[in-house]
């Protein structure tokens, strides 16, 4: 297995601008001068991943609380996030990024093991980046089902 690209904390993010949800564009620089949660998910509307995005919804007041704005990231087409933010009335933005560079700029992208077999996809990435658009936080191969609170229980530690 090849050793997929880790982000360093203290290094500058990796800059994106994708297209949204709404069919406009969001970029990470939209954000400098906050804290942001960028998080990478494989597909919308699949149990895992609807598990892990209506947490980040749940527990978005939270997050906001500490300063901080969630944003998902994920290959589907901007088609398919609406409906996924429609029919889970998800309060965030979701980005599309079907060429998978952002991913692959995070290291959200590579060899990964699902079912003890090899293959390459999308692995479950966490990241919160501080005001100056440094990483703060690199969380890589999560776990959809308590993700969050495990995150919102570091932010307060």
């Amino acid at each position: 297995m090849t050793e997929n690209l880790r982000l360093e904390i203290g290094t500058q993010a990796p800059d994106f601008t994708l297209t949204n949800d709404e069919g406009g564009t969001t970029s990470l620089k939209d954000y400098r001068g906050s804290k942001v949660l960028v998080y990478f998910y494989p597909r919308a509307n699949t149990p895992g991943c609807t598990k892990e995005a209506c947490d980040f919804r749940d527990s978005l007041s939270q997050l906001n609380d500490l300063g901080i704005a969630v944003v998902g990231i994920s290959p589907d087409s901007p088609e398919k996030l609406r409906q996924f933010r429609e029919d889970h009335e998800l309060n965030f933005p979701l980005l599309s990024d079907p060429d998978k560079e952002v991913m692959k700029a995070y290291g959200a992208f590579g060899e990964k093991k699902n079912y003890g077999k090899i293959v390459e996809g999308v692995i479950r990435s966490t990241f919160l980046i501080d005001t100056e658009g440094n990483i703060a936080n690199a969380m890589y191969n999560v776990r959809a089902t308590g993700h969050v609170a495990r995150v919102i229980k570091e932010l307060n530690a």
